[in-house]
């Protein structure tokens, strides 16, 4: 039976754009249901009405007392998640979601977490923080969303080896190349039932 995902996303959503592709391809067994952004004019909406996917767009201006985010829970459950992808979403997501979605939340992020993860470190942050510190290696994480910033038990995780020529940019571009990677073999872990959970343990099957 195909995974019923929530995308949630702020930018151009780039790892949404090949999550689509992915099962397009038939290499995932799942449904992209419902796009969730805090900005009505992202790109990733856009194209998630090409593909005639529902959208959502929730955030303090339109729901200026929805401090839980309760409105947003009632739209996800509409949708009978099995999994809520985190896709360059630039809000933090409250308490009373994660709690509800507990071990169904994933998020790629941009580096090798711990390394430059928590508040503040996000896209071009983080990358230029690796080239201001001269950092010889990079990579990105695949990891399950908890209460806190980027401190969620890890799925998966990839380095990849810099140059002594390289800027902030191409450690981008280097390190986006891996975030598709990871984050298709991360959900196609989960939605192969893969993925397993013993006494808080994160178990992956081979």
């Amino acid at each position: 039976m195909k995974k019923s995902i929530v995308v949630f996303a702020s930018g151009t959503g780039s790892n949404f754009k090949n999550i689509i592709k992915k099962i397009k391809l038939h290499r995932l067994n799942a449904q992209v249901n419902l796009l969730v952004s805090n900005n009505s004019n992202c790109k990733a909406i856009d194209f998630a009405k090409r593909n005639n996917i529902e959208t959502f767009v929730y955030n303090s201006k339109i729901y200026p007392n929805d401090l839980n985010q309760d409105i947003l829970l009632q739209n996800l459950n509409q949708y009978k998640v099995d999994l809520i992808l985190l896709a360059g979403y630039m809000k933090k997501i409250s308490k009373t979601i994660v709690r509800f979605y507990k071990n169904k939340i994933l998020n790629i992020h941009p580096s090798l977490l711990p390394k430059y993860g928590g508040k503040g470190f996000y896209g071009m942050k983080v990358h230029e923080a690796v080239y201001k510190n001269q950092d010889k290696k990079s990579g990105a994480t695949v990891h399950f969303v908890d209460e806190n910033y980027d401190t969620g038990p890890i799925l998966l995780q990839k380095e990849i080896s810099l140059l002594p020529s390289e800027n902030s940019l191409t450690i981008a571009k280097k390190v986006l190349d891996i975030e598709h990677e990871i984050y298709f073999q991360g959900v196609s872990l989960f939605c192969s039932d893969k993925i397993h959970w013993k006494k808080g343990k994160l178990l992956i099957e081979e």
